[in-house]
């Protein structure tokens, strides 16, 4: 066997070897901060991990210049080593080839032994084996004190030596070299006593060479071990061990154990693994799918260990290379598998595919997989050289010796369909993509874990005591990591490997989303990764797509968005890859009948990551759809007499069949997406596009006005009026002050509205916007209304009149002159109410403007009750009470109650009115109006004084004043 002779040792003590000389190292955190270096050779090292390792709970303030002496020194000391530690960050790297660390060398051996095993190269597989192994020359590190940051890394090098000596002796025993196997075997077996497996081997390989006496000698002396410190008598194996020594059998044909190792920590799942162990019964198939990360793999291994006893002829686990280069496809894969092993990566199509990076890329073809597997079945070679020969030898082998079958990380179900075996044994496939093609196969769609079970998760890795004194961090970590089981892997194990940190200190740092990926990273376990392995096999449609729904926020979308990214209508194709990737997740479909989708939370930020300047247009094109659906859908609205829009902003047409579905119930469209509206608005903000965000929000304002969704609209108009006022944009500027003031007026802040007002009229006359001015100085009569300055509210609105009859604004001129009307009932001028209120109610209804009517009947209702014809009051409060429900309008009609059951009190019909009053109320202080709120308390208060229910009245009245007082103060402070 050749000698390596590698410059750098850590499997084993630590030792540098370099030509002529052997370096002075210095003390032991020189030499620590080395080892911890090559343990993570080529990989950057944070100054805090270094810190904790060389200065565990107690760091010096000079722990940066310290680092830096030590750096500088091993640098001087190696200077003549294949090797170079960089300064990178905040932290440290060692870089270095392969041959030149004995770890990298071990790894780099188990792997190439792997592969020559998967392609039927089994005695270079054994050299590699044992090559590898060699390499070992005792406990790792064992000169150097430890640090708890080392374990498990130590622990994944000392699983992985464990592996590679089990896979060399397997290797022995099948090319029948029994006596090299028995040296292998007590090798392993001093380190692993109680193994009954490693037990059942030796005695078989110590039987097969002839060494019968020695065989049953190995069972009494493990009999005795587990009897004397165990209590137990051996297992069903090791027994049928013993059994087949006393009757001298031959060697049997080789029976495949290729299960990976279970995860000690698997949590929850309870209902998706009692359906998989019930699925693997024999003849039984099932398939586990879900994005990257998710833990298939996990799930399935977890199963397949709980079912094996039944299957005693053997386990296959074939890893199909669906996401994997193919290089890499010797070893499984498993997105929640402890640091060390090779992650999953599960998305694929079924024909080669091109990533968006241009790079060709295709699945294990099944004929290697049907080597690979009768190899293991131990079929003589020359092996069938069709697909169809050796998968009907595939079935044979297994038809006499019914197995467990894993397929892991599969492409598709034409991958799949060879390699199902039928008759007794079970198969359980897992893959990224979603399989649905399989007849009889029970289908288990993984999504992330339940919020407990994810804590549940995290505390398994880190320990419940470090989480239990800060419950409210650990939440958030989970929150952080989308819940999904890879992410919360990489930050268990970050917090495990940090014992100095409280869990808020990663809180803190993955807040920020723009750094959150680079965050969720741990020696080779890594999100990015997992997802850039599905990522680089989308078509490039699709990666357009994946990227742009990266920009478009947290909230649910229609599927006509994806039409607006590719700019084309009927993209069902491209959304169909995303959906069967499970890249992208359907979350139901909205009371409109469209289906909706969102990317997974950790998978939003991945996109967004990758999203560039060249997807800009397609946010562009996205919030252009949805300003001209909400435009679509208000010109439907009752109300929009104060509808401004933008006309520097684009619209994107949606398809026909969703525009439809708007003009059938536009409010409930305005329902089902206004809080997507709401942060389409603060994307269009942020990205810059001006004119879109504000001509978005201004197409809102009818559906906000009709429903007293004052919040959002507050919210929309002040992120636009920004972004308006950074781009220089005046009649956004200027559009988005006159709905802010419209908010600060229904919200009694009349200063406020006032001074919004005014400054969207001086943009809007300065900027040649007869309208837009117009709109302006409604608001402000209404201004002087509502604070009783019934002569400035009439100037107001005159002029305002004048402006909208210039325009020949016809809808306009009605609202001017309902509002004059309602200045003079204010001012007790009953018969230019008249006048103004009967032009207006006859423009209304030659518009065809019901809500208009509406409007102009509560208000003649007033005239008629001034008048004292109460019978004709009632009729015309009653008209507006039945348009507006009619609407939909709660708002316009709590008022039409209110002046309804004051009426009807007013005649003694006092439980009518009160109940009326009483319905208005609650309206108004659901939807936040304090004015309505004020009167009805009042007319309450009086009809309950007048009933004589003083107490009842007094609460009522108490109410008003303190209200009152409220107020004043909150105008005082305008």
């Amino acid at each position: 066997m050749t000698v390596d002779k590698p410059t750098f040792r850590v499997l084993g003590p630590l030792e540098v070897r370099l030509p002529g000389t052997a370096p002075r190292l210095g003390g032991p955190k020189p030499r620590m901060l080395l080892a911890t270096l090559l343990l993570h050779a080529n990989h950057t090292v944070g100054g805090d991990e270094l810190a904790e390792v060389l200065w565990p709970g107690h760091r010096p303030r000079s722990t940066a210049a310290n680092l830096r002496t030590y750096a500088s020194a091993l640098r001087a000391e190696l200077g003549q080593a294949p090797a170079r530690i960089r300064a990178l960050g905040a932290g440290y790297a060692i870089e270095l080839p392969p041959h030149e660390l004995d770890l990298l060398l071990f790894d780099e051996r188990v792997t190439a032994a792997r592969e020559c095993r998967a392609r039927g190269r089994p005695d270079e597989a054994a050299d590699l084996l044992a090559r590898a192994l060699a390499l070992w020359q005792g406990v790792p590190l064992s000169d150097l004190p430890g640090s708890p940051l080392w374990d498990r890394r130590l622990e994944r090098l000392a699983q992985a030596r464990l592996r590679a000596a089990e896979d060399l002796v397997e290797l022995l025993m099948a090319a029948g070299q029994y006596g090299e196997a028995v040296g292998e075997l007590r090798a392993l077996l001093a380190d692993h006593p109680f193994r009954e497996d490693l037990w059942r081997r030796l005695i078989l390989a110590l039987h097969w060479s002839g060494r019968q006496g020695e065989a049953l000698q190995a069972f009494g002396t493990v009999r005795e071990h587990l009897v004397t410190e165990l209590g137990i008598e051996p297992g069903p194996e090791l027994r049928r061990a013993h059994e087949a020594v006393l009757a001298g059998e031959p060697p049997s044909r080789v029976v495949p154990r290729q299960l990976p190792p279970d995860l000690v920590d698997f949590t929850g799942r309870a209902a998706e693994v009692a359906a998989l162990t019930r699925a693997l019964a024999p003849g039984g198939v099932a398939v586990v799918t879900g994005p990257p990360g998710v833990g298939k793999t996990a799930l399935a291994v977890r199963c397949a260990h709980a079912v094996r006893e039944a299957y005693p002829h053997g386990q296959l686990f074939l890893s199909l290379g669906g996401t994997t280069q193919p290089s890499d496809t010797a070893q499984p894969s498993d997105t929640t598998q402890p640091s060390g092993s090779t992650q999953p990566d599960d998305t694929a199509q079924p024909d080669d595919a091109v990533s968006p990076g241009g790079g060709a890329w295709s699945p294990v073809e099944p004929g290697e997989l049907l080597a690979e597997a009768l190899r293991a079945l131990g079929a003589a070679e020359p092996l069938p050289p069709t697909v169809h020969e050796r998968a009907a030898l595939y079935r044979t082998l297994l038809a006499e010796r019914p197995m467990l079958v894993v397929l892991d990380d599969a492409a598709g179900a034409a991958q799949v369909r060879p390699l199902l075996p039928g008759g007794g044994s079970a198969v359980v496939v897992t893959g990224r993509r979603r399989i649905t093609e399989l007849p009889g196969a029970a289908r288990i769609d993984l999504d992330v874990l339940p919020q407990a079970e994810a804590l549940g998760l995290l505390t398994a890795i880190v320990g419940a005591e470090r989480l239990e004194r800060e419950p409210e961090e650990a939440a958030a970590i989970v929150r952080a990591c989308g819940r999904l089981p890879l992410a919360i892997r990489v930050a268990g194990a970050r917090l495990a490997a940090r014992p100095g940190w409280s869990p808020a200190v990663l809180r803190r740092r993955l807040d920020d989303e723009t750094v959150r990926l680079a965050e969720l990273r741990a020696g080779d376990l890594e999100v990015r990764e997992s997802f850039d392995r599905s990522y680089r096999l989308l078509p490039d449609d699709a990666a357009r797509t994946f990227r742009a729904l990266g920009l478009l926020g947290t909230r649910p979308l229609p599927g006509w968005v994806v039409d607006a990214v590719l700019d084309r209508h009927r993209s069902d194709d491209v959304t169909d890859v995303l959906v069967d990737a499970n890249l992208l997740r359907p979350v139901g479909t909205d009371p409109l009948g469209q289906p909706r989708y969102r990317l997974p939370d950790l998978l939003r930020v991945d996109a967004r990551d990758k999203a560039g300047e060249v997807d800009m247009p397609a946010l562009a094109r996205v919030v252009a759809g949805w300003t001209a659906a909400a435009e679509h859908a208000t010109a439907l609205l009752p109300t929009t007499v104060f509808r401004l829009t933008s006309p520097a902003a684009r619209r994107w047409r949606l398809p026909e069949d969703a525009l439809r579905r708007v003009a059938a119930d536009p409010v409930s469209w305005f329902g089902a997406e206004h809080e997507t509206l709401v942060e389409a608005v603060r994307l269009a903000a942020e990205a810059g596009l001006a004119g879109a965000a504000w001509g978005l929000a201004a197409a809102l304002v009818p559906y906000f006005d009709l429903r007293c969704h004052l919040g959002p609209w507050e919210e929309t108009h002040r992120v636009a009026l920004e972004a308006a006022r950074a781009a220089g944009d005046r009649a956004g500027e200027a559009a988005m002050l006159r709905g802010l003031g419209q908010v600060a007026l229904y919200r009694d802040r009349y200063v406020q509205a006032a001074g919004m007002f005014r400054r969207s009229r001086v943009i809007f006359r300065t900027l040649g916007d007869v309208r837009g001015e117009a709109v302006s100085v409604c608001g402000l009569g209404a201004v002087g209304q509502f604070r009783g300055d019934q002569a400035a509210a009439s100037r107001y609105f005159r002029r305002a009149l004048g402006m909208f009859v210039s325009l020949d604004d016809r809808s306009g001129e009605a609202y001017a002159r309902q509002a004059l009307g309602r200045t003079c009932l204010s001012a007790g001028d009953l018969n230019g109410a008249a006048d103004w209120l009967g032009g207006a109610l006859r423009m209304a209804r030659e518009l065809g403007d019901a809500h208009r009517e509406g409007c102009v009947s509560l208000q003649i209702g007033r005239l008629h009750d001034l008048a004292g014809e109460t019978g004709r009051a009632m009729r015309a409060q009653g008209r507006a009470l039945t348009i507006f429900e009619g609407f939909g309008d709660r708002h316009c009609a709590a008022y039409a109650m209110q002046g309804l059951g004051g009426l009807q009190a007013a005649r003694g019909d006092w439980r009518h009115g009160s109940a009326r009053l009483e319905s208005s109320l609650a309206i108004f202080l659901q939807l936040g109006d304090r004015s309505g709120e004020a009167a009805t308390r009042r007319l309450l208060g009086e009809l309950h004084r007048s009933s004589g229910r003083r107490a009842l009245a007094r609460g009522y009245l108490h109410a008003v004043t303190s209200r009152r007082v409220v107020d004043d103060t909150a105008i005082s402070h305008d």
